[in-house]
């Protein structure tokens, strides 16, 4: 039956065809801990029960009507999301790439609106921001790029979390109209920037009426033990990008945008044929109501500080172990060498995990995961790291 599909993904030899909470239960029957969550999607974890309902509620009202149309769920949305992040529109899309896009978008009108006729945007090394021609390009990760030229000009790329780097451009040009970035990358290794680098990068962008656009596809929605990252650094973006947790797997992506980026867009500039429909909605008020009513947000905080420290205290001393690091849970542990097949060791013991950037273990499991379940995690990882890396039980 996979003969019939194409082959963008090396698939791993298993299917699942049941969840509960944190564990997937293969075709076999067979029990697994998910650490991944859907690559940081399933927040609530499986058949979580307050959304089951909602759906099903749901889906035998209405799921899709047209943007020719107001939608009251979408409006619902909208409200609630500017609420908890401080700004003050929002464009709804499916998926963390359109997020992206229509955030390239924006500033590209943004700049033209001021006079720019050739507006650039900043963007990072070891960036991820999807796979559609622009994203991939904003992207700084020449395998994603490789073999799609020509690729989409008009991004300028310096280091992660350098803003020295983004000041000495500043000073070099007067075409740049916005900065897009990671608070914390995910793809690219669990990078976690300096304490002041998102504020250094909002006053430069205050300074210069640039744009400062957050992409928290992957780290936004709870899963840093805040609403969104940028709230560790006590700041506001222009504009940020939101997705995989947002809708606990219903496919749902947004834009958000304050000040003048909230004006840029009007009828005609962008659109989507699925964006923000009432079943994709519902599913993300349900994420929402569900992350602040079973206080998920300091769970995420907790259980996350938890993972890291008995990891740190399980691997102290392991030869091999560079780095454990994260925040909430958005965990990597880099190793001093390429890793990929942990993932397959750790799928024989029942264990489910993520290789990133060739040598990061990345965790990101469910939100709701519990500290017995992490301690599981915990003392499973370390060990199949330890004997991996040859330092014995």
């Amino acid at each position: 039956m996979a003969d019939h599909l194409m082959q963008t993904y090396a698939r791993q030899p298993i299917a699942f065809v049941r969840g509960e909470g944190v564990w997937l239960y293969d075709t076999q029957g067979e029990r697994y801990l998910d650490a991944v969550a859907g690559v940081a999607v399933n927040g609530l974890g499986h058949a979580h029960p307050r959304l089951t309902r909602a759906l099903c509620e749901q889906a035998t009202r209405l799921i899709h009507v047209s943007n020719l149309y107001r939608i009251a769920e979408q409006e619902r949305l909208a409200e609630r999301l500017c609420a908890l992040s401080g700004l003050e529109r929002a464009f709804f899309c499916n998926s963390g790439a359109e997020a992206n896009e229509a955030a390239i978008k924006l500033a590209r009108l943004y700049g033209h609106q001021r006079g720019i006729d050739n507006p650039a945007i900043v963007v990072m090394e070891k960036s991820f921001h999807g796979r559609t021609l622009a994203t991939l390009s904003a992207t700084g990760n020449r395998k994603v790029q490789a073999g799609f030229e020509p690729l989409v000009t008009g991004f300028v790329r310096v280091p992660f979390a350098d803003a020295d780097a983004v000041q000495r451009l500043a000073e070099q040009r007067n075409d740049i109209v916005a900065v897009l970035v990671e608070p914390y990358q995910g793809e690219g290794g669990v990078n976690i920037p300096q304490a002041d680098y998102l504020s250094r990068l909002r006053e430069l962008c205050d300074a210069k009426q640039w744009l400062l656009m957050l992409d928290e596809v992957q780290c936004g929605v709870g899963r840093t033990g805040r609403w969104f990252a940028y709230q560790h650094a006590g700041i506001l973006p222009d504009v940020m990008t939101l997705a995989k947790g947002l809708g606990s797997g219903v496919p749902i992506g947004a834009c958000l945008a304050r000040g003048a980026a909230a004006e840029v867009f009007t009828p005609g500039k962008h659109g989507s044929t699925f964006g923000g429909n009432p079943l994709a909605c519902v599913a993300a008020l349900t994420t929402l109501e569900a992350i602040e009513h079973e206080g998920l947000l300091a769970n995420a905080e907790a259980v996350g500080a938890f993972i890291r420290a008995d990891l740190a205290e399980r691997l102290q001393g392991v030869a091999g172990v560079v780095e454990i690091r994260g925040q909430g849970l958005m965990i990597g542990v880099e190793l001093d060498r390429p890793c990929a097949e942990l993932v397959e060791r750790a799928r024989a013991a029942r264990l489910l995990i993520n290789v990133t950037a060739e040598r990061v273990v990345r965790l990101l499991p469910p939100l709701i995961l519990r500290p017995e379940e992490a301690a599981l995690l915990t003392r499973g990882l370390a060990g199949l790291i330890r004997d991996f890396l040859g330092a014995g039980a």
